[in-house]
């Protein structure tokens, strides 16, 4: 993805509420692996919507920071940016129905 691309991605994400948040259930907090039911619902939010953000909770034993790439890497999608305590992810969806984002 090259800078343009995820510049354009973070002002639209700018407008955007956070589909789902983060906190100490949705991360174990020694091995660091999300739950199976975040994991699903974060799936889900791409799928229908192919820009998400998130809201790593102030409970949550990792900053948005640490985990913004870890989480990306396990839903298959795009890391665009961390910005203090909000992740926004990005992946194309295959679903019928969805308004793709024009680059």
């Amino acid at each position: 993805m090259t800078s343009k691309q995820r510049s354009n991605l973070r002002s639209i994400a700018s407008t955007l509420e956070p589909v789902c948040q983060l906190g100490k259930v949705s991360v174990g907090e020694d091995d660091g692996i999300f739950s199976e039911t975040f994991l699903s619902s974060v799936n889900d939010a791409l799928e229908a919507r192919e820009l998400i953000k998130i809201t790593v909770l102030k409970n949550a034993a990792f900053t948005a920071k640490e985990i913004g790439d870890d989480l990306a890497r396990e839903v298959n999608a795009e890391c665009v940016a961390t910005i203090g305590h909000k992740i926004i992810l990005y992946r194309y969806s295959h679903k019928k129905g969805v308004k793709h984002i024009e680059f």
